[in-house]
């Protein structure tokens, strides 16, 4: 006679029920439901244990039962239910780390991807110390931001929670990049070299300084612009004598390996680079330099190779290759990393000009036709500020109407879309 044994152990198959009891309340859901959370989380190794024949005790977990209704809500249908602002976004992280779901939580609480034509404020970050806020940088692998004000940076994790703050030697932080997870590079505009600053310690952990024994001007360099690899950094020094050069400083020794670059005087061709741009598809750097005077704008776009130091193409303005818009210099340029695209904007007309960088020559631009003329300016030169951003650009007069652009290729065909957006610029960003 065949011996039944209650207390032996069955195999979970995706469509088993499973009870949990979170807090004293109890809740049922399905295995597949809870493994959807990922193979690592703990949902996912609670699924995984055997089920006996004879028990029928739910799991206990003593945690918040209020928050893990919003959580299993999202691991049923992928988006949060309305019950989830009863709490803070803190609250959800951290209960969303426990069961090691917070990957979907990030991904829920994602705000909608950016369109122009649609821009709206999602949060509004105000340091708590002093300061004004300078500049910043973000991690794309985990969303954090790291927010230079005065000579203090201050940490942000993917919600936007504040996680500290440490204070550097420095009285103003222009620059700043991050080149390891916990390490943060910054330079200044008003004091010497590079320097690396651990979040974590808030303790300086490296400097890195543009020196040559054989020139003397080569002295007290500052930080101006700054751009970065998976191996390295690349920033722009000046020197008070017009002296200027990219160093690139690895990113595992923190230690200068090279130069390119270098150029001395304090003509609008050889003025340091106010913008670095590293393009990953080629390996290539994008400088730009921009100065105003009482004749207007002028400056050059630059691009490097940072393996031999060359210079593979270049354009001056005015000047060079562009005869039919001579006297409308650009006041701002970035480039689309994606799509290896330059645009900029013209100082006078505010029109916009896109070059494909795969296509360079000596007059590579294509200009966007203004659909709406009343918003041109031909009185004077305007102070622009332009980025890009996943194919679109945006860019702004400063304190008055500018517009933005959405475009597309179309057989290796440039065009675009005027978008207007009001938008105001007093000190933020």
């Amino acid at each position: 006679m065949e011996d039944h044994n209650p207390d032996v152990a069955l195999t979970t198959h995706p469509s088993d029920r499973i009870k949990l009891s979170v807090g004293g309340k109890l809740f049922e859901t399905t295995v597949s439901t809870l493994r959807s959370g990922g193979p690592d989380s703990l949902l996912a190794a609670l699924s995984n244990r055997p089920i006996q024949a004879s028990s029928s005790d739910p799991v206990f977990i003593d945690r918040d039962p209020e928050i893990f209704a919003v959580l299993l809500a999202l691991l049923r249908s992928n988006r949060l239910p309305s019950t989830a602002r009863r709490f803070n976004k803190q609250e959800l992280a951290d209960e969303a780390a426990y069961y090691g779901i917070e990957a979907r939580l990030k991904s829920a609480m994602l705000p909608c991807p950016l369109a122009g034509i649609d821009a709206s404020p999602v949060v509004t970050i105000r340091p708590a110390s002093d300061g004004i806020v300078s500049t910043f940088t973000a991690s794309d692998g985990d969303g954090s931001v790291w927010i230079a004000h005065g000579g203090q940076i201050s940490g942000y994790d993917w919600n936007l929670t504040h996680v500290g703050t440490i204070r550097t030697h420095l009285d103003d932080i222009t620059s700043i990049r991050r080149v390891r997870p916990e390490i943060a590079a910054i330079g200044s505009e008003a004091a010497a070299g590079l320097h690396f600053y651990s979040l974590a310690s808030g303790r300086r952990v490296g400097s890195a300084d543009w020196t040559d024994p054989s020139d003397p001007r080569i002295y007290k360099a500052r930080v101006t612009a700054m751009a970065d690899s998976d191996e390295s950094v690349f920033v722009a020094f000046d020197c008070y004598h017009r002296e200027n050069c990219v160093l690139v400083i690895d990113k595992s020794s923190l230690k200068v390996v090279s130069e390119f670059g270098r150029q001395s005087g304090s003509s609008s061709k050889t003025l340091v680079p106010g913008k670095l741009t590293f393009l990953p598809e080629s390996g290539i750097i994008v400088g730009s330099s921009v100065t105003c005077g009482a004749f207007g704008y002028s400056g050059y776009i630059r691009l490097w190779d940072p393996r031999s130091g060359s210079v593979i193409w270049e354009t001056n303005e005015p000047g060079s290759g562009r005869s039919s818009r001579f006297g409308d210099s650009f006041a701002d340029m970035d480039v689309d990393v994606l799509e290896s695209i330059i645009f900029k904007v013209c100082s006078k007309s505010g029109d916009l000009g896109m070059a494909d960088l795969r296509k360079l020559g000596d007059d590579p631009w294509v200009y966007l036709i203004d659909l709406n003329p009343s918003l041109r300016n031909t009185s004077h030169s305007s102070n622009y500020v332009m980025h890009c951003y996943k194919k679109q650009v945006l860019w702004a007069e400063m304190e008055s109407w500018r517009c933005g652009l959405e475009w597309k290729r179309e057989n290796q065909i440039l065009r675009g879309k005027a978008i207007y957006v009001k938008m105001h610029i007093g000190g933020i960003l």
